[in-house]
């Protein structure tokens, strides 16, 4: 699939008006961006050069993560976080020192350190665990180029980019490598990134992980480190599974989430904040359709807001998880969202909510609902 950087907001095509909006005046001679607008595509060198921890998570270190007084797994897993980021200091996870670009030389370094070389953080949506993958990454001592971290998706995107070997190649020579929301629904994808790091683990990289719930685990569906351990196979030897429990943390003591607005005051807002997009959701649900999601966080660049008119639910499985995916890139960069229709706890049906992506579902309504909580500052000014 062939990628480039996609346009920046001021040279992305939209429509104008020199119409009336109720209340507000003349329409500006700019009318906000249309995310239906946009194709991007997204070149292999851009791919690496943002594997880091996304913009919401810039800041984020373990002396930020407030653990709850009620959980002590959340103050047990800083600390053993913190212990794992420095013992990473100085060489590759094996102790063998770095290696060169392709995986070859000889060690020259400390002993192997004791334990596993890998964490897996295992606990359900909103108790901070990308807040402490993050840390884990901040807390490492080894320059950005040293470190990765990305989703599961967008590993495998750049699998598909770089190709197999290249992309081994590539990472080889990495501290640390942190994957979230590994993908556990996909048995094709998971036997190819299971082997990817195997290979990593060979040439000393360190590993972190988080991920979601498999198809058909009903009930809870908040812890999957059984799931996780088995599908990585031959590689569970190298890691420590560390249970995270805990309410999601975005409503913890938070007020309810606004209820929508009028379709009128969400294109007020649309059009008196510099940097919002303006769409149908139905027209943007069948947009999403055309562009592949590796590419989602590519298609908000530039945005300072979202605004949706008509929300209504998601018809299908396949919408819904493509949903899903923008949500999150959406979360990732704290582009507030403000909506007409229906609130966002009512996209999914209960069929959706009862099966085997409840996880994915409800985390969409929790990042969604609190985006919606940052816009209510658009309608405010």
């Amino acid at each position: 699939m062939s990628c480039s950087v996609a346009r920046p907001l001021d040279s992305v095509t939209v429509s104008s008006s020199s119409a009336t909006v109720s209340g507000i005046g003349p329409i500006p001679e700019a009318a906000p961006a249309s995310l239906c607008t946009r194709e991007p595509h997204v070149p292999a060198d851009r791919l690496v050069a943002e594997m880091v921890p996304p913009p919401r998570f810039d800041s984020v270190r373990f002396e930020t993560y407030i653990p709850d007084p009620n959980q002590p797994s959340q103050t047990e897993a800083v600390r053993v976080l913190s212990g794992f980021a420095a013992g990473l200091g100085g060489a590759h996870a094996t102790g063998a020192g770095r290696r060169g670009f392709l995986g070859f030389g000889r060690a020259k370094a400390p002993k192997v350190p004791a334990g596993p070389r890998g964490v897996y953080l295992d606990g359900g949506y909103g108790v901070g665990k990308t807040h402490l993958l993050a840390s884990l990454w901040h807390a490492t001592p080894a320059e950005p180029s040293l470190k990765a971290f990305g989703t599961f998706v967008e590993l495998t995107n750049l699998v598909g980019a770089l190709g197999f070997q290249k992309t081994v190649q590539t990472l080889s020579g990495h501290r640390l490598l942190c994957i979230d929301e590994f993908e556990l629904d996909d048995p094709g994808d998971t036997v190819l990134v299971s082997t990817l790091l195997g290979k990593l683990v060979d040439a000393g990289v360190a590993l972190a992980a988080t991920s979601n719930t498999l198809p058909g685990k009903l009930g809870e569906g908040r812890f999957a480190a059984a799931d996780f351990l088995r599908e990585i196979q031959g590689l569970s030897a190298h890691f420590r599974a560390l249970r995270i429990d805990g309410e999601d943390y975005r409503h913890r003591g938070l007020p309810e989430a606004p209820a929508p607005y009028s379709e009128e005051k969400v294109t007020k807002a649309a059009y008196a904040t510099e940097g919002a997009s303006l769409d149908d959701f139905p027209h943007l649900l069948a947009h999403l359709a055309r562009v592949h999601p590796s590419r989602y966080g590519a298609l908000t660049d530039g945005l300072e807001a979202v605004c949706l008119t008509g929300v209504e639910p998601v018809p299908d499985q396949s919408t819904a998880l493509r949903l899903v995916v923008l949500a999150d890139r959406l979360y990732d960069r704290e582009v507030p969202v403000l909506a007409s229709g229906l609130p966002f706890d009512r996209l999914f049906s209960e069929e959706m909510l009862n099966g085997g992506y409840r996880k994915k579902y409800f985390r969409a309504i929790s990042r969604l609902t609190a985006l919606a909580r940052d816009a209510k500052r658009l309608v405010e000014h």
